[in-house]
């Protein structure tokens, strides 16, 4: 039994809930989103509430109720307050800026990264060192997040690289005499 599929989704005031068939539709201040749920779940909206309920007591259908809830979850809470990733630039000479729709990101290559920035996601380099992503899918902004970080992984000897905000890097010893 799913703990967290047993929780409904509480639908805070200002958003708006459709369920249509499989297609659960969320509209709110910050924009709106839709995502078609799996056959083996149901979704129904009662007064002030979603909840996400297995179509039969397969292993499967289980598995996708707990999921399928954190996904309905996820899209309430990007659209009344948005989802944030911090990546952190560490290395010398390493910097980023943000130029119209794309992220320009130097990295110790010999040419600068050039990055297009998705739409639905917004981007903000306060600091040269700090990247700040920022959009309503959650998915989204951490798939963004990852391919950023993927240009640049931190390494363990120095700890240069991009990291996320927060992120510890095990340290390795360089060689000895």
């Amino acid at each position: 039994m799913s703990r967290i599929g047993k929780k409904p989704v509480v639908v805070p005031a200002g958003v708006e809930v459709t369920v249509d068939g499989h297609r659960v539709a969320v509209k709110g201040p910050k924009g709106s989103m839709a995502h078609v749920l799996v056959d083996e779940v149901n979704a129904e909206v009662t007064a002030g509430a979603i909840h996400v309920l297995p179509r039969d007591k397969s292993t499967r259908s289980r598995m996708m109720w707990g999921m399928s809830r954190t996904v309905v979850g996820n899209m309430v809470k990007g659209v009344t307050q948005g989802f944030k990733q911090d990546l952190e630039i560490n290395g010398v000479g390493y910097r980023a800026a943000v130029q119209g729709r794309n992220l320009q990101l130097q990295l110790g290559y010999s040419h600068d990264v050039i990055y297009p920035i998705p739409d639905g996601i917004e981007i903000k380099c306060d600091k040269p060192t700090a990247i700040s992503i920022s959009g309503i899918d959650a998915q989204r902004v951490g798939q963004v997040a990852a391919e950023i970080r993927a240009w640049r992984r931190p390494e363990p000897y120095k700890g240069k690289g991009i990291k996320y905000a927060g992120e510890f890097i095990f340290r390795k010893e360089g060689k000895k005499k």
